[in-house]
């Protein structure tokens, strides 16, 4: 653990402990081979520590805090939508923007008139996931039968959380930019912040201290991607495929809101050494990207869960300012930005039979956090 920065100090290490206790009991419950946890407040890493084991089978190979794991949907928020605010901010798109404007074959069926908003809320109406037998080693040839889809509702009409809506704006993401998404993301995003560890398709040296997820075709995925319509798509896709480290997503967290002032905070490696936070948006792009904005059946940001059916892993702690998200493969990441608080739980909740659950332990384990050092 870190040096526990905290007011209350003599409750601070037993409720800090007592959280530690949460995520052991999961472990031995088969919740998740393991985790690593971080915190950080007004720019410090107050909290960080890993439990378990990234891998299990067919040997044992103990968590470390700077394990690499697949973000499964934090592709969303991280590397697509911000991408997408940095396009924004930069006058290439707007929100408005129509997404056939942009890819005029995907304007078929009605959905011409899906904007780049619809599409980040997850208001286009369209299919959450399309069948697997859609996707194959030609790019063309899936791109073309995602175009070819119906939309299930009209744009506004219902809140459906869609994969198919976060692809088609990684296509954005390369049709205006002129890059893959993988590359836009690292040289806009990544790089900017000194996310060394955050990238699609880790090397080599990325994938050996990565955390199993589930078997393929016999043999456990270990630092490539879970998702199988990602895989198909070559590991690079705006849904899911970014890797990264907890103290990689401590250092975004702090550039989205997690550190206000342009004082010195903590660098984000687990040392605690300080270094001012790199921003990657203007206060307006930010403010127009994490905004609560009203859903069929909650609040969603721009590629962000604020309160809606996906909440299960947000704290009861965080103020209303807060905006977060989870992944598929047991990861979650909040920002409070009325608190300076960033909260990283990485997990390998898959590993090793796909049968963990660990969205309201995080937000448990961030609520004795939050208590822990306010």
């Amino acid at each position: 653990m870190l040096n526990l920065a905290v007011l209350n100090p003599a409750n601070a290490q037993q409720t800090s402990d007592s959280a530690a206790e949460l995520i052991e009991a999961a472990i031995e419950d088969g919740q998740m081979a393991g985790a690593v946890v971080m915190l950080a407040r007004g720019g410090e890493t107050v909290y960080a520590k890993a439990f378990g084991d990234a891998q299990v089978e067919p040997e044992r190979r103990p968590m470390r805090l700077d394990t690499v794991f697949d973000l499964a949907s934090l592709t969303k928020p991280v590397a697509t939508a911000t991408s997408i605010m940095c396009l924004i901010d930069r006058g290439e798109l707007t929100a408005d923007t129509t997404i056939a404007a942009v890819l005029p074959e995907f304007g078929t069926h009605g959905k011409d008139v899906l904007t780049v908003e619809d599409l980040l809320l997850h208001r286009g109406g369209l299919i959450a996931d399309n069948a697997l037998s859609d996707y194959s080693d030609d790019p063309a040839a899936t791109w073309q039968n995602i175009c070819d889809l119906k939309p299930l509702a009209a744009p506004g009409e219902r809140f459906i959380y869609s994969d198919v809506g976060f692809i088609v704006l990684g296509k954005v993401v390369e049709a205006v930019s002129g890059q893959g998404l993988d590359t836009f993301s690292q040289s806009a995003i990544f790089q900017p912040l000194g996310m060394d560890e955050t990238q699609f398709n880790p090397p080599a040296e990325l994938r050996q201290r990565a955390a199993a997820t589930e078997k393929h075709k016999g043999e456990f995925l270990v630092g490539r991607v879970h998702d199988p319509r990602a895989a198909r798509m070559g590991g690079v896709a705006g849904h899911a495929g970014l890797f990264s480290t907890a103290a990689d997503l401590i250092r975004y967290g702090n550039a989205m809101g997690g550190k206000r002032d342009d004082g010195e905070g903590d660098d984000g490696d687990g040392d605690g050494d300080k270094a001012s936070p790199q921003r990657l948006l203007s206060g307006e792009a930010l403010a127009q990207m994490t905004r609560g904005r009203d859903v069929p059946r909650g609040t969603r940001g721009y590629g962000w869960d604020v309160r809606s059916p996906y909440s299960s892993n947000r704290a009861e702690g965080y103020s209303d300012e807060a905006f977060g998200h989870g992944g598929f493969t047991g990861t979650v990441l909040w920002i409070d930005p009325a608190e300076e608080t960033v909260f990283v739980w990485l997990s390998n909740r898959l590993h090793p039979d796909g049968r963990g659950a660990v969205n309201r332990l995080a937000a448990q384990v961030a609520d004795r956090l939050l208590e822990a050092t306010q």
